[in-house]
């Protein structure tokens, strides 16, 4: 049985995206060649993940809430306006209802200044003892839009706080203090 060494396979990888990201993260190699290759060599791997780079947290964490980050609302019997700023917000809080109200509503609603869209809706049976509800979910508001929290109620409230996660361009915001 003899051992050939196997030959080296090279080929030509045509990717504007990871070229462009190349250059974005390693600015020592631009210029140097103008095409990327793949071989079916062993080779050592380069991360050119943001992650990698030290920029960016996970979005698990960039999504954190922060002293310094958060906008608290509640509305109980009435209104209360959430967020009314174009980008990306994460709304946390809960709802509840202490007493058998019966057909007591409460609702969040986006609006964009001509017509609304109710996101969330709880409805409070009549025979029903106290109740609480998590809410948590990511929104992205246009110029205009405007985010809010209604119940038909006193004896109901939605509660809670937002944050801005991301510009309108897709520019993550980091919690406030975050580098320490």
């Amino acid at each position: 049985m003899s051992i050939r060494p196997s030959t080296p396979e090279i080929i030509t990888v045509n990717s504007e995206a990871l070229q462009t990201q190349i250059r974005d993260l390693l600015p020592s190699q631009n210029g140097f060649g103008s095409e990327l290759q793949a071989s079916n060599v062993i080779t050592p791997i380069i991360d050119l993940t943001a992650a990698a780079e030290g920029s960016a947290l996970p979005s698990s964490l960039q999504q954190a809430l922060a002293f310094g980050s958060q906008t608290a609302f509640s509305a109980r019997g009435g209104t209360d306006t959430i967020v009314a700023t174009p980008g990306f917000f994460r709304v946390t809080g809960a709802y509840t209802a202490a007493s058998n109200v019966a057909n007591a509503t409460a609702s969040i609603d986006i609006t964009d200044g001509i017509s609304s869209k109710r996101l969330v809706l709880f409805t409070r049976e009549p025979s029903g003892g106290a109740q609480a509800l998590n809410i948590d979910f990511i929104v992205f508001m246009t110029p205009g839009d405007s985010l809010s929290a209604t119940t038909s109620d006193s004896s109901l409230t939605i509660a809670g706080s937002s944050r801005q996660v991301a510009l309108g361009d897709g520019t993550l915001v980091q919690p406030n203090g975050f580098p320490l």
